[in-house]
């Protein structure tokens, strides 16, 4: 897990190109986010902090 924002990997060169979001086992929501840079693609998924606020990178998978 990271706890790299989006925001940072976008001032890294990173550009959004898709998102989607998962109910997962109907007790929090999973977002995916697609990224793309010079030709390389990675998925990150997303989920709420179990403690405190903000959300955290549950899995980068390079696609």
């Amino acid at each position: 897990m990271s706890d790299t924002p989006i925001s940072t990997l976008v001032s890294q060169g990173w550009e959004i190109v898709g998102y989607s979001t998962t109910d997962a086992s109907g007790t929090t929501y999973q977002h995916s986010v697609l990224l793309r840079r010079q030709g390389q693609h990675k998925v990150l998924v997303l989920r709420k902090k179990i403690l405190g606020d903000g959300v955290v990178v549950d899995s980068e998978m390079d696609v």
